[in-house]
């Protein structure tokens, strides 16, 4: 094991996806890690064709619990030092592993959050990430440019502080206990690209969802200070 770097990639019906997420991810890390979150189609063979190692759930239990399955297996290996979580998708590039895990070997944070390019994403995302994130950085006191990004890194101690509740609030989740725990933050930019929309009535309750848990969270880590 070189620099003893692990991917883990949480996947659910990305048969269309996970093997080129997974080939175009080896060439920065030592070990792939797939947990497979009860998909219905090729998702768990394809990755492992790929060279993955896969962990799978017999039924969705969502990303949250995907990412806790993931975290468990990878602190029982030896060697491993940082953890690069990516989704399956494609929504992010592969590539711009190095950027998010520079931070990380560079001795300058704890955990990193990848940063996207808002001229790109379009306005119903800018404009929902652009609430989350201002409500985050004032609740939270922080200075972040993106605080809802998939693409993340951490070293294995960091991980082990994290809480993993929820599905698509899993990133702030995430985000909000590394705050508590006094994890050093830094963040990366990461290209960003939105080939699938999703519909409106999930929209709305994402972002409702998400802004529920930022108050919630915000507020009793203001009161608690």
């Amino acid at each position: 094991m070189v620099e003893g770097i692990a991917a883990l990639i949480p996947a659910l019906n990305e048969e269309k996806n996970i093997e080129q997420v997974v080939r175009r991810t080896r060439p920065f890390v030592d070990k792939i890690v797939v947990v497979d979150d009860g998909s219905t189609d090729k998702t768990s063979e394809l990755a492992k064709a790929a060279g993955a190692t896969v962990l799978q759930h017999s039924v969705n239990k969502g990303k949250g619990e995907a990412l806790r399955t993931g975290f468990g297996y990878i602190r029982k290996q030896q060697g491993i030092r940082w953890i690069v979580i990516i989704d399956a998708d494609l929504q992010f590039a592969p590539e711009d592993t190095p950027a998010v895990l520079a931070p990380l070997k560079e001795g300058r944070a704890d955990f990193v959050m990848g940063s996207r390019d808002w001229s790109i994403v379009p306005i119903r995302h800018k404009l929902g990430n652009w609430v989350w994130r201002t409500a985050f950085n004032v609740l939270f006191g922080t200075r972040l440019p993106d605080t809802n990004c998939g693409f993340v890194a951490m070293s294995v101690e960091a991980a082990s502080k994290l809480n993993l509740s929820g599905g698509y609030i899993v990133e702030n989740s995430m985000l909000a206990s590394a705050v508590r725990a006094g994890l050093r933050l830094a963040s990366a930019s990461v290209s960003v690209n939105y080939h699938r929309r999703s519909a409106v009535p999930r929209g709305v309750r994402m972002v409702l969802g998400i802004m529920i848990f930022i108050l919630r969270e915000g507020l009793a880590y203001r009161l608690q200070r």
